[in-house]
């Protein structure tokens, strides 16, 4: 593999790209680095096949194309702070995370962006979904538009759908912070600060209502956003397997990993890289 010349191949009409032709492991130039970072603001969500990302390989191109931070919720690994396990045992019925979201909104500055490299997957199974916002707001209509412009959604850590997806990790590595909710507000549409695209900025697992109205008035404009926000047109999904890398642009995409393989082992290491606050 070199790091001369990376092939983009599109997964779907919406978002999503496998890079070819690149070893993560390696030192990257910084023009490999650019090309990287160009890629994922072109398609949402990347991904890379047969990589051989030790921990700290993994942390080291993390630290090329960002700021790794810890997760609030779980401990990293030994040795590692900043790389989280994300696992379903064959025992468990809830998947971590298992639910449409971008990543941990409930922060006053929540992530640029996540990477997960898969470590063992089942025979099938465990798919990641992705869904691009920027399309999501585009098709509102100019009226929902016009009321999302000036709306401030609130986000919380205690929402019951995604804090039951924590659960597990919790009990075995969960943080002295765990059980302390968090809470944030944020536009209910953001400028993304490097494609300066708007994009929608809600999403299920966390967005409990809009700012100055209760969550029975909100539900309603909630729930349809949640629902058109992930139409199939505006998603790809993807197939683990080991070695499998995917990088993903929380500020403009959702992903939500499938849960539909109980009785079998899903193990990955996640880093988060630092964001701005969303304007």
């Amino acid at each position: 593999m070199r790091n001369t010349t990376i092939e983009i191949r599109p997964i779907a009409g919406a978002l999503g790209a496998e890079l070819h032709g690149v070893n993560l492991a390696e030192d990257l130039t910084a023009e490999t680095v650019a090309e990287i970072r160009q890629a994922l603001l072109d398609h949402l969500v990347i991904f890379f096949r047969d990589q051989d990302l030790p921990p700290d390989r993994f942390s080291a191109f993390a630290k090329r194309v960002g700021t790794p931070v810890e997760y609030p919720f779980v401990k990293g690994i030994e040795g590692f702070p900043e790389i989280i396990a994300v696992a379903k045992m064959e025992h468990e019925k809830v998947n971590f995370g298992g639910i449409w979201h971008s990543d941990t909104t409930y922060l006053q500055q929540p992530p640029m962006g996540s990477m997960l490299v898969a470590r063992e997957v089942p025979l099938y199974g465990g798919d990641t979904l992705f869904a691009n916002q920027y399309l999501a707001y585009e098709t509102l209509s100019p009226g929902m538009k016009r009321f999302l412009d000036g709306a401030t959604g609130v986000s919380t850590s205690a929402k019951a759908d995604v804090s039951r997806t924590r659960e597990d990790r919790i009990k075995s590595d969960g943080t002295e912070a765990a059980r302390q909710p968090l809470s944030a507000e944020h536009p209910a549409v953001r400028t993304h600060p490097e494609t300066g695209k708007r994009a929608l900025y809600v999403n299920i697992a966390h967005t409990a209502r809009f700012a100055d109205m209760t969550e029975e008035e909100s539900a309603p404009i909630l729930n349809y956003l949640f629902q058109h926000q992930t139409r199939p047109e505006f998603t790809c999904r993807f197939r683990w397997q080991p070695g499998s890398v995917a990088f993903w642009d929380n500020r403009c995409a959702q992903h939500n990993p499938i849960n539909d393989y109980h009785g079998y082992r899903r193990i990955m290491h996640r880093i988060t890289l630092a964001g701005d606050t969303p304007r």
